[in-house]
């Protein structure tokens, strides 16, 4: 199992998955964590307890969401309730040391963000719609809400697929550029694409977010990773960011 994780002096700590040493079988082989694209439920649960216990976290403390490529947060103080249902939201938010959060993603971008001074972090899933839509900045301001100060905040973009491969119709491009026009992009092969990553790079800027740190994995190009669009039946990846 290789989790990429990353510390900081202040006890922050950001962490993202590849696909292997886990459990699940083709074609979610091997570490999927994600719940809902058809694997063996049981083999997830074993994949996220070996997940956190590699993270030296307990896996029953890890708040994951419902995503539906929104702009909704979600604040959060622990689990959810597992009588209730997880709420539909692209964004959680907490202020209580010790919490994980966790973004699922298989091409989108999982944005994690931690401000230590005011011990609050936030993990978000920004693919094509939400990050027109906005789920990043709505993460910052619910942070904001809580004490954060974006010239505090550490930000870390994981694994996604990039500008070079996220080919798109040139309508669809024009309507993410309109909104975001960072995110205008060209593939290798010369047809209109979408950076979602870079247009949430911009996006952070615009809020006073300095210390921001893309990872260079493309998914569709990573065999080691998840992609939906080269694979479409798979697993998912999980981006991890909590306090001490």
């Amino acid at each position: 199992m290789t989790i990429g994780q990353q510390h900081t002096a202040s006890g922050a700590h950001f962490a993202f998955t590849d696909r292997w040493g886990g459990v699940s079988a083709v074609p979610y082989e091997e570490l999927n964590l994600g719940g809902a694209v058809g694997d063996d439920p049981a083999a997830v649960r074993e994949n996220r307890t070996r997940a956190a216990k590699s993270l030296g976290i307990d896996a029953d403390r890890v708040v994951w969401m419902n995503q539906v490529h929104g702009r909704d947060v979600a604040v959060v103080d622990g689990p959810w309730d597992p009588e209730q249902q997880v709420p539909a939201v692209d964004a959680v938010v907490t202020g209580r040391r010790g919490l994980a959060l966790a973004v699922l993603t298989a091409d989108c971008v999982p944005v994690l963000l931690a401000d230590p001074v005011a011990g609050v972090v936030a993990a978000a899933h920004a693919g094509r719609p939400g990050l027109v839509a906005g789920v990043v900045p709505a993460a910052v301001e619910a942070m904001v809400s809580l004490g954060a100060d974006p010239a505090r905040l550490i930000a870390l973009t994981g694994p996604a697929v990039c500008g070079r491969c996220y080919e798109v119709p040139a309508d669809m491009r024009d309507a993410v550029a309109e909104v975001v026009p960072a995110a205008r992009a060209e593939t290798s092969w010369g047809t209109p694409a979408v950076d979602v990553a870079a247009g949430v790079h911009a996006q952070l800027a615009e809020l006073g977010v300095t210390d921001a740190r893309r990872s260079p994995v493309c998914t569709l190009e990573s065999r080691d990773h998840f992609s939906y669009r080269r694979d479409r039946v798979t697993g998912r990846l999980a981006g991890y960011v909590w306090l001490d």
